[in-house]
Protein backbone atom coordinates (compact mmCIF):
# COMPACT_ATOMS: atom_id res chain seq x y z
CA UNK A 1 0.00 0.00 0.00
CA UNK A 2 1.54 3.47 -0.96
CA UNK A 3 1.39 6.41 1.81
CA UNK A 4 -0.59 9.54 1.73
CA UNK A 5 0.91 12.55 2.85
CA UNK A 6 -2.09 15.40 3.43
CA UNK A 7 -0.27 18.94 3.41
CA UNK A 8 -2.31 21.87 4.14
CA UNK A 9 -1.39 25.33 4.27
CA UNK A 10 -3.15 27.89 7.43
CA UNK A 11 -3.56 31.21 8.57
CA UNK A 12 -6.24 32.06 10.99
CA UNK A 13 -8.04 29.24 9.99
CA UNK A 14 -9.61 28.18 13.53
CA UNK A 15 -13.12 28.02 11.98
CA UNK A 16 -12.37 25.41 9.57
CA UNK A 17 -9.22 23.93 9.72
CA UNK A 18 -10.66 20.94 12.46
CA UNK A 19 -13.38 19.83 9.49
CA UNK A 20 -10.83 19.83 7.05
CA UNK A 21 -8.45 17.29 9.43
CA UNK A 22 -11.25 15.19 10.15
CA UNK A 23 -12.18 14.71 6.66
CA UNK A 24 -8.62 12.82 5.94
CA UNK A 25 -8.00 11.37 9.25
CA UNK A 26 -9.26 7.91 8.04
CA UNK A 27 -6.65 8.13 5.12
CA UNK A 28 -3.96 9.84 5.51
CA UNK A 29 -0.45 8.42 7.29
CA UNK A 30 1.02 11.86 7.52
CA UNK A 31 -0.88 15.43 7.69
CA UNK A 32 1.21 18.32 7.56
CA UNK A 33 -0.01 21.70 8.38
CA UNK A 34 2.15 24.97 7.36
CA UNK A 35 0.83 28.17 9.48
CA UNK A 36 1.91 31.14 8.62
CA UNK A 37 1.78 32.47 12.49
CA UNK A 38 -1.98 32.66 12.91
CA UNK A 39 -3.39 35.04 16.19
CA UNK A 40 -6.17 32.60 16.45
CA UNK A 41 -6.62 29.18 17.87
CA UNK A 42 -5.48 26.98 14.94
CA UNK A 43 -2.28 26.20 15.91
CA UNK A 44 -4.10 24.55 19.09
CA UNK A 45 -6.39 22.82 17.38
CA UNK A 46 -4.12 21.52 15.28
CA UNK A 47 -2.62 20.16 18.19
CA UNK A 48 -5.61 18.78 19.99
CA UNK A 49 -5.72 16.62 16.74
CA UNK A 50 -2.52 15.40 17.39
CA UNK A 51 -1.00 16.97 13.59
CA UNK A 52 2.28 18.42 13.17
CA UNK A 53 2.13 22.32 12.65
CA UNK A 54 5.04 24.18 11.14
CA UNK A 55 5.49 28.04 11.77
CA UNK A 56 6.49 29.67 8.25
CA UNK A 57 6.56 33.09 7.33
CA UNK A 58 3.85 33.68 4.47
CA UNK A 59 5.59 34.13 1.01
CA UNK A 60 2.96 34.44 -1.44
CA UNK A 61 0.25 31.15 -2.01
CA UNK A 62 2.27 29.30 -4.43
CA UNK A 63 5.69 29.85 -2.16
CA UNK A 64 3.87 28.22 0.64
CA UNK A 65 2.41 25.40 -0.86
CA UNK A 66 5.61 24.71 -2.60
CA UNK A 67 7.29 24.36 0.73
CA UNK A 68 4.87 22.41 2.78
CA UNK A 69 5.39 19.79 -0.40
CA UNK A 70 9.13 19.76 0.48
CA UNK A 71 8.39 18.97 3.89
CA UNK A 72 6.10 15.37 3.42
CA UNK A 73 7.51 12.45 3.86
CA UNK A 74 5.84 10.25 1.51
CA UNK A 75 5.78 10.85 -1.97
CA UNK A 76 1.93 10.75 -2.63
CA UNK A 77 0.57 13.88 -1.30
CA UNK A 78 -2.61 15.33 -1.19
CA UNK A 79 -3.10 19.00 -1.09
CA UNK A 80 -6.18 20.94 0.61
CA UNK A 81 -6.71 24.36 2.16
CA UNK A 82 -8.20 24.40 5.46
CA UNK A 83 -11.74 25.64 4.20
CA UNK A 84 -11.79 21.85 1.93
CA UNK A 85 -12.86 18.71 3.14
CA UNK A 86 -13.41 15.37 1.54
CA UNK A 87 -16.52 13.87 0.64
CA UNK A 88 -16.86 10.31 1.65
CA UNK A 89 -16.61 9.36 -1.93
CA UNK A 90 -13.82 11.24 -2.84
CA UNK A 91 -12.14 9.74 0.45
CA UNK A 92 -12.88 6.01 -0.94
CA UNK A 93 -11.09 6.73 -4.37
CA UNK A 94 -7.96 7.98 -2.98
CA UNK A 95 -8.38 4.90 -0.57
CA UNK A 96 -8.13 2.66 -4.00
CA UNK A 97 -5.34 4.83 -5.00
CA UNK A 98 -3.42 3.77 -2.04
CA UNK A 99 -4.19 0.60 -2.76
CA UNK A 100 -3.22 0.59 -6.76
CA UNK A 101 -1.13 4.25 -7.38
CA UNK A 102 -1.41 4.30 -11.71
CA UNK A 103 -0.93 7.59 -12.11
CA UNK A 104 1.49 10.53 -11.55
CA UNK A 105 -1.42 12.74 -10.97
CA UNK A 106 -5.12 12.61 -9.82
CA UNK A 107 -7.95 15.39 -10.54
CA UNK A 108 -11.59 15.54 -8.80
CA UNK A 109 -14.65 17.93 -9.16
CA UNK A 110 -14.52 20.67 -6.47
CA UNK A 111 -17.73 21.65 -5.14
CA UNK A 112 -17.76 25.52 -3.67
CA UNK A 113 -20.27 26.59 -0.96
CA UNK A 114 -21.19 30.49 -0.88
CA UNK A 115 -22.44 31.36 2.89
CA UNK A 116 -23.07 27.25 3.42
CA UNK A 117 -24.88 26.79 0.04
CA UNK A 118 -23.62 24.73 -2.61
CA UNK A 119 -23.10 26.15 -5.66
CA UNK A 120 -23.65 24.51 -8.89
CA UNK A 121 -23.52 26.99 -11.62
CA UNK A 122 -22.03 30.80 -12.29
CA UNK A 123 -18.55 28.74 -13.22
CA UNK A 124 -18.37 27.48 -10.02
CA UNK A 125 -18.65 23.15 -10.59
CA UNK A 126 -17.14 21.31 -11.55
CA UNK A 127 -14.16 23.66 -10.94
CA UNK A 128 -11.79 20.38 -11.59
CA UNK A 129 -8.69 20.46 -9.92
CA UNK A 130 -5.57 18.51 -9.44
CA UNK A 131 -5.12 17.74 -5.64
CA UNK A 132 -3.64 14.21 -5.28
CA UNK A 133 -0.28 13.70 -7.12
CA UNK A 134 3.67 12.48 -6.71
CA UNK A 135 5.21 15.38 -5.39
CA UNK A 136 8.22 14.45 -7.90
CA UNK A 137 6.59 15.00 -10.93
CA UNK A 138 5.46 18.65 -10.61
CA UNK A 139 4.88 22.06 -8.41
CA UNK A 140 2.95 24.76 -7.38
CA UNK A 141 3.29 27.55 -10.24
CA UNK A 142 0.62 30.11 -11.51
CA UNK A 143 0.07 33.51 -10.46
CA UNK A 144 -0.85 34.36 -6.73
CA UNK A 145 -3.44 34.31 -5.31
CA UNK A 146 -4.62 31.57 -8.00
CA UNK A 147 -2.24 29.04 -7.16
CA UNK A 148 -2.34 25.44 -9.87
CA UNK A 149 -0.25 22.17 -9.27
CA UNK A 150 1.73 22.25 -12.79
CA UNK A 151 2.46 18.38 -13.67
CA UNK A 152 6.05 18.06 -15.67
CA UNK A 153 5.66 17.11 -19.17
CA UNK A 154 5.21 13.41 -20.56
CA UNK A 155 3.49 12.69 -16.64
CA UNK A 156 -0.45 10.95 -16.81
CA UNK A 157 -3.17 12.19 -15.03
CA UNK A 158 -6.75 10.70 -13.74
CA UNK A 159 -9.90 11.97 -12.83
CA UNK A 160 -11.06 10.68 -9.80
CA UNK A 161 -14.80 10.00 -8.44
CA UNK A 162 -16.08 12.74 -5.68
CA UNK A 163 -15.89 16.16 -4.58
CA UNK A 164 -13.80 18.26 -2.73
CA UNK A 165 -16.09 20.53 -0.82
CA UNK A 166 -15.23 24.07 -0.45
CA UNK A 167 -16.36 26.35 2.28
CA UNK A 168 -15.44 29.59 0.58
CA UNK A 169 -16.86 32.21 2.96
CA UNK A 170 -19.48 32.04 5.64
CA UNK A 171 -20.35 35.60 5.67
CA UNK A 172 -21.15 38.51 3.13
CA UNK A 173 -18.65 40.58 4.72
CA UNK A 174 -16.37 37.90 5.00
CA UNK A 175 -16.52 37.92 0.96
CA UNK A 176 -16.63 41.52 0.36
CA UNK A 177 -12.64 41.22 2.67
CA UNK A 178 -11.66 38.13 0.42
CA UNK A 179 -12.78 40.59 -2.70
CA UNK A 180 -10.38 43.10 -1.32
CA UNK A 181 -7.47 40.87 -0.41
CA UNK A 182 -7.74 39.00 -3.40
CA UNK A 183 -7.62 41.97 -6.23
CA UNK A 184 -5.24 43.64 -4.46
CA UNK A 185 -3.01 40.75 -4.73
CA UNK A 186 -4.08 39.86 -8.01
CA UNK A 187 -3.16 43.59 -9.05
CA UNK A 188 0.49 43.59 -7.72
CA UNK A 189 1.19 40.15 -9.68
CA UNK A 190 -0.31 41.23 -13.05
CA UNK A 191 2.00 44.82 -12.80
CA UNK A 192 4.86 42.07 -11.86
CA UNK A 193 4.65 40.04 -14.79
CA UNK A 194 4.69 43.84 -17.04
CA UNK A 195 0.54 43.53 -17.81
CA UNK A 196 -1.60 46.88 -17.87
CA UNK A 197 -4.44 48.14 -17.39
CA UNK A 198 -7.17 50.79 -18.90
CA UNK A 199 -10.15 52.26 -18.50
CA UNK A 200 -11.93 50.24 -20.89
CA UNK A 201 -11.01 47.63 -18.86
CA UNK A 202 -11.99 48.74 -15.90
CA UNK A 203 -15.55 49.34 -17.72
CA UNK A 204 -16.11 45.84 -19.85
CA UNK A 205 -14.36 43.26 -17.93
CA UNK A 206 -16.21 43.25 -14.95
CA UNK A 207 -19.72 43.39 -17.06
CA UNK A 208 -18.47 40.56 -19.54
CA UNK A 209 -17.76 38.35 -16.01
CA UNK A 210 -20.84 39.56 -15.17
CA UNK A 211 -22.58 38.20 -18.06
CA UNK A 212 -20.33 35.15 -18.73
CA UNK A 213 -21.07 33.80 -15.05
CA UNK A 214 -24.75 34.64 -15.03
CA UNK A 215 -25.85 33.93 -18.37
CA UNK A 216 -23.59 31.55 -20.28
CA UNK A 217 -22.22 29.66 -17.11
CA UNK A 218 -26.13 29.65 -15.59
CA UNK A 219 -25.81 31.46 -12.53
CA UNK A 220 -29.55 32.24 -12.69
CA UNK A 221 -30.20 28.81 -11.74
CA UNK A 222 -28.58 29.04 -8.72
CA UNK A 223 -31.47 31.67 -7.10
CA UNK A 224 -30.18 34.74 -5.20
CA UNK A 225 -26.88 32.93 -4.24
CA UNK A 226 -25.97 32.78 -8.08
CA UNK A 227 -26.51 36.54 -8.63
CA UNK A 228 -24.59 37.52 -5.66
CA UNK A 229 -21.81 35.09 -6.99
CA UNK A 230 -22.09 36.98 -10.36
CA UNK A 231 -21.84 40.40 -8.58
CA UNK A 232 -19.15 39.53 -6.65
CA UNK A 233 -17.20 38.20 -9.07
CA UNK A 234 -17.83 40.92 -11.60
CA UNK A 235 -16.69 43.38 -8.60
CA UNK A 236 -13.09 41.40 -8.21
CA UNK A 237 -12.32 42.08 -11.83
CA UNK A 238 -13.59 45.99 -11.56
CA UNK A 239 -10.90 46.02 -8.52
CA UNK A 240 -8.13 44.15 -9.87
CA UNK A 241 -7.96 46.74 -13.11
CA UNK A 242 -8.73 49.61 -11.08
CA UNK A 243 -6.05 48.89 -7.97
CA UNK A 244 -3.32 47.81 -11.43
CA UNK A 245 -4.17 51.31 -13.56
CA UNK A 246 -3.22 53.39 -9.85
CA UNK A 247 -0.02 50.79 -9.29
CA UNK A 248 0.93 51.73 -12.87
CA UNK A 249 0.10 55.45 -12.39
CA UNK A 250 2.31 55.82 -8.76
CA UNK A 251 5.20 53.83 -10.75
CA UNK A 252 4.66 56.21 -13.48
CA UNK A 253 4.65 59.19 -11.42
CA UNK A 254 8.53 58.16 -9.91
CA UNK A 255 10.37 57.98 -13.11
Amino acid sequence: MHKLSVAIITFNEEKNIERCIRSVQDIADEIVVVDSYSTDATVEICKKLNVSCILHPFEGHIQQKNYARMLCKYDLVLSLDADEALSDTLKASIQAIKQNHTADGYTCNRLNHFCSTPVHHCGWYPDISLRLWNRNKGEWGGNNPHDKFIMHPNTTIIHLQGDILHYTVHTVEQAIAQINSFSTISAQSKYSQGKSSSIIKIVIYPLWRFIRNYILKLGFLDGLTGFVISKNAAYAVYLKYLKLYYIQKTNSNKQ
